[in-house]
């Protein structure tokens, strides 16, 4: 019995320290693509929801000659795991959409969660960071616009919308490539 163990091999020291910093060179690499693609995937709730409050406002539109709000449209956001904040004018309505927070001639619809999500409150976005219809287009009907910080940093990412459906190309800011 004593032969048998003798015999038998196994890994040295170096061999085993060689593989775990090649495990760590690919965790290193892998690591933040992983971030940046599942903050991409997190882009696409705002692009969605736009889309949607894009479709909404041509609709009304096409009855009422006008845009509206988000409750005058019949726009809210299905659940409450919402991470943008919304923003459109308040093109008609006296006050905001129920559940949210309309001010200053502004519908907004607050994120949900994560419990981190920063809302914006003015008419401008958070920061001032998200282009209002006038800084798009001075001939733009609608804007409505999503902001919301989709990867815990100090950057804001948003999008927008507007009557022509420009906006849904490029995130401005994007969280994503600059941050």
């Amino acid at each position: 019995m004593l032969k048998q163990i003798k015999g038998q091999k196994g890994f040295t020291l170096i061999e085993l320290m060689i593989v775990v910093a090649i495990i760590g060179i690919l965790a290193a690499i892998a690591i933040p693509n992983f971030l940046r693609y599942q903050a991409k995937s997190r882009q696409s709730e705002a692009k969605t929801n736009l889309g949607a409050i894009f479709v909404a406002e041509t609709a009304y539109l096409s009855e009422n000659s006008r845009y509206g709000s988000f409750s005058e449209i019949g726009y809210a956001l299905a659940g409450t795991s919402n991470r943008y904040s919304y923003r459109s004018p308040n093109a008609g309505a006296s006050g905001g959409t129920a559940g949210s927070s309309g001010t200053a001639g502004v519908d907004l619809i607050a994120c949900g969660t994560p419990a981190t999500c920063t809302a914006a409150t003015t008419a401008e976005g958070a920061n001032g960071q998200i282009p209002s219809a006038a800084q798009i287009s001075p001939t733009v009907a609608f804007t409505a616009s999503a902001v919301a910080n989709i990867d815990n940093d100090t950057l804001l990412d948003g999008w927008s919308v507007n009557d022509i459906k420009g906006g849904l190309d490029r995130a401005l800011p994007d969280d994503v490539t600059m941050g």
